[in-house]
C-alpha cells in the first residue's frame, strides 16, 4: 500500500480538479489518497465518484487553519464525515474569517497602490475557498514578483503591505470538530513552523493533550533526520505517524506519493483505522 495523506484540488489552493488529481494518483501508484482541502470538503463527492471501480481508495478529509499561542497551525483530518454539522459550522465560520481576511488583505493592497486583488483573488480562488496563495497568483500575474514564494516573502508576510493577521479559532476546536465526524487529528507539517526545539515539542504536547491523534512524520522534502525526530516525537506523545506530500500542483518539490515513508517503529495512523 502507498499512502498519501494531505493533498489539495482547486476548491482551496491546489490547482488540479478532485478527478484531474485521482488520475495522477493512479498514475503514481498511490493506493491511499487523503484530499485535505483548505476548510473545505466540496471536493470530495467528485474525487469519490472517480476513483469508484479503480485501486484507489479516496480518504475523506480537510485541513483546517488555527492559532496556537498566536502562531498559525494547520490541523488535517483524515476519515471525516463530511455531512457532519459540527463540522460543517466550522467550515462555515472559517468561509466568513477567510472572506473577511480577503477584504482586509486587498485594502491593504489598494493603500499599497494595487488595485482590484480582491477580484483578481477571486478570479483565481473560482469555486473554491479564498485563500492568500490566490492574492499572491493574482500579484504574480501582474509581475510583483517572479514566484509564489517572492510574492510571499514581499507582499503576505508580517511587515509587509498585504498581512494581516490570522483570525482562525484555536487549535482545539479544529480537533475537537474533526473527532465529532469521526475522523483523526493530524498535526501537518510541524517542522514548518520556525519553532525551537522546546516550542515544537510543546506544541506536540499541547496538541496531544487536546485529543490530536498523529503527527505529520514523513513529507516530500525535509531535513536531513527530521523524520526520525518527528517519529520520536510522535512515539513520546503516544501519537500515531502520518505521511503526505501536501500537493498542491505539479512541481520539482512536490509530488503525489514521492518519497513518502514512515522510519521503522512508527505506528501508522492507517494501522488503527479503516482504510
Amino acid at each position: 500500500m502507498h499512502h498519501d495523506l494531505h493533498s489539495h484540488t482547486h476548491f482551496s489552493d491546489g490547482r488540479l480538479s478532485p478527478t484531474e488529481l485521482v488520475n495522477r494518483a493512479l498514475e503514481r501508484r498511490v493506493t491511499h489518497l487523503a484530499i485535505t482541502d483548505h476548510d473545505s470538503v466540496s471536493g470530495l463527492n467528485e474525487a469519490q465518484a472517480a476513483a469508484s471501480g479503480t485501486e484507489l481508495t479516496v480518504i475523506n478529509g480537510i485541513e483546517f487553519s488555527t492559532c496556537w499561542k498566536n502562531k498559525e497551525i494547520h490541523i488535517v483530518g483524515l476519515w471525516v464525515d463530511p455531512s457532519h454539522p459540527g463540522l460543517l459550522a466550522l467550515i462555515d465560520a472559517q468561509a466568513s474569517r477567510r472572506e473577511a481576511r480577503g477584504e482586509e488583505i486587498a485594502r491593504r493592497l489598494e493603500k499599497a497602490r494595487i488595485p482590484d486583488a480582491l477580484a483578481g483573488a477571486r478570479r483565481y480562488a473560482g469555486e473554491g475557498t479564498l485563500t492568500r496563495a490566490h492574492f499572491a497568483q493574482y500579484l504574480l500575474e501582474l509581475g510583483k514578483a517572479t514566484s509564489m514564494q517572492g510574492v510571499f516573502k514581499k507582499y503576505m508576510t508580517r511587515g509587509n503591505p498585504g498581512y494581516v493577521p490570522p483570525p482562525w479559532p484555536e487549535m482545539s476546536q479544529a480537533i475537537d470538530a474533526i473527532a465529532a465526524s469521526g475522523g483523526v487529528a493530524v498535526l501537518a507539517h510541524p517542522g514548518r513552523y520556525s519553532l525551537s526545539g522546546k516550542w515544537l515539542r510543546q506544541l506536540i504536547s499541547d496538541f496531544a493533550a487536546m485529543g490530536g491523534g498523529a503527527l505529520e512524520v514523513a513529507q516530500c522534502q525535509q531535513p536531513q533526520n527530521e523524520r526520525r525526530f518527528l517519529a520520536d516525537l510522535a512515539a513520546e506523545h503516544q501519537l500515531a505517524g502520518s505521511q503526505g506530500s501536501d500537493f498542491h500542483y505539479p512541481s520539482p518539490y512536490a509530488e503525489l506519493g514521492r518519497n513518502l515513508y514512515l522510519p521503522a517503529g512508527c505506528r501508522a495512523v492507517w494501522e488503527r483505522e479503516p482504510v
